[in-house]
C-alpha cells in the first residue's frame, strides 16, 4: 500500500510542478481525474468481488430552506464555506427530485445521506424518497451538519438520538452513515446505534476503489467526487478500469455540486450522470457489474468475509 501512496504523492507533485512552471494549463478538477485514472490503473486490487460494482451516494446538507430559516443564520458555517444554509436548502430542494427521477428512470438505487434536522420540518424531500419505485437507501448525515471531530463524546451521541428520533417517524432505521464536511470521528457510536457502514473521508491521496472492514463497520470507501467540472469520459475509463479488476467504484456528490440553478444542474445531469448511467447499465447487461447502494454493498462484502 505504501508504495502505491508514493506513486500518488509522486503523480500529484508532478503535476503541481508542471503547472506551476506554466508548461501545462490544466483545470484541478480535470487534473484530479486524470490523475485518479493513472493511480486505479497501477493500483492492485485491495477488494474484489464476483463483479464490479457501481456506488452513489448523495449528501443532503440541508434539504430545504425552511431549515436555513428556522436555524437563523446560526448555522451557516457548519454547513458551507460561501453559501448560506438557506441558500444550499434552497438549491437542494429543487434538484433532489431531478435526480431521484433520473435514477429511478434506470432503476439504479442510490444512497441519500439525509441530515436529522430535515425531519422536524412539515414540507421536506422524505416522503418523496420514500414513496421512489426503487428502493434507496436512505442513510443519515448528521442533525444538524456539525463536524463530529468537533463534537464531545456526549454532544455525538445527542445529535445520533436526535436523528434516530427524527427518521423513526417516518418508519426509517438508517444503516448508512456519511459524515458532515467528511470529517470522520466517533465511531464507536455508530456501532453502538446499529449502524452498518460509513463512507470515508476522500481526496486523491485517499480515494479508492475497496470496501474496508473497520470494528463492526464497513468503510464504504469514496473513489471519486462528482462536480460541474467533471468529465463522463474520465467516469467510464475509471469505470472500465472497475469493470476489468471488480472492483467498487464509489461516486458521490451534493446536489448542489452539479450547479446553482435548476437549468445548471439539468445540463450536468444531461452532459454526465445520463450517458454514465448509460453505459454503466450496458456493462451491467453483460453481468460484469451491479448497482449497490452503501448499505447493500456493505452487506455483500460481509457475506463475502464470511464465506471466506
Amino acid at each position: 500500500m505504501e508504495v502505491f501512496m508514493t506513486a500518488r504523492k509522486a503523480l500529484e507533485n508532478c503535476v503541481l510542478y508542471v503547472r506551476k512552471a506554466k508548461k501545462l494549463k490544466l483545470p484541478t478538477a480535470l487534473t484530479s481525474q486524470i490523475l485518479h485514472c493513472v493511480t486505479f490503473t497501477i493500483e492492485r486490487p485491495k477488494t474484489q468481488f464476483e463483479s464490479a460494482m457501481v456506488i452513489f451516494s448523495v449528501d443532503v446538507d440541508v434539504g430545504n430552506k425552511a431549515l436555513g430559516l428556522i436555524n437563523q443564520g446560526k448555522n451557516d458555517s457548519h454547513v458551507h464555506k460561501f453559501y448560506r444554509e438557506c441558500r444550499v436548502g434552497e438549491i437542494e430542494e429543487q434538484a433532489l427530485p431531478l435526480f431521484v427521477d433520473v435514477f429511478n428512470e434506470f432503476k439504479v438505487p442510490v444512497t441519500f445521506a439525509i441530515r436529522g434536522q430535515l425531519t422536524e420540518i412539515d414540507d421536506h424531500f422524505l416522503p418523496f424518497l420514500l414513496s421512489s419505485p426503487v428502493k434507496h437507501d436512505i442513510g443519515a448525515h448528521g442533525y444538524s451538519h456539525r463536524k463530529f471531530s468537533d463534537l464531545s463524546q456526549n454532544e455525538a451521541e445527542t445529535e445520533l438520538n436526535l436523528l434516530s428520533v427524527g427518521m423513526k417517524k417516518f418508519g426509517i432505521i438508517p444503516r448508512s452513515f456519511v459524515f458532515p464536511r467528511n470529517i470522520v470521528s466517533h465511531l464507536d457510536l455508530l456501532e453502538r446505534f446499529g449502524y452498518e457502514c460509513y463512507r470515508e473521508a476522500g481526496d486523491f491521496l485517499n480515494d479508492g476503489m475497496y470496501i474496508e472492514r473497520r470494528g463492526r463497520l464497513y468503510d464504504i470507501h469514496p473513489s471519486l467526487y462528482l462536480s460541474q467540472d467533471s468529465r463522463v469520459v474520465f467516469l467510464k475509463k475509471i469505470l472500465n478500469i472497475a469493470v476489468e479488476k471488480r472492483t467498487p467504484l464509489h461516486l458521490w456528490f451534493h446536489p448542489w455540486s452539479f450547479g446553482e440553478t435548476n437549468t445548471q444542474i439539468k445540463r450536468k445531469i444531461k452532459d454526465l450522470l445520463i450517458p454514465f448511467l448509460d453505459y454503466a447499465k450496458t456493462k451491467e447487461e453483460t453481468q460484469a457489474l451491479k448497482f449497490e447502494t452503501m448499505l447493500s454493498a456493505a452487506r455483500k462484502a460481509n457475506n463475502m468475509l464470511k464465506n471466506t
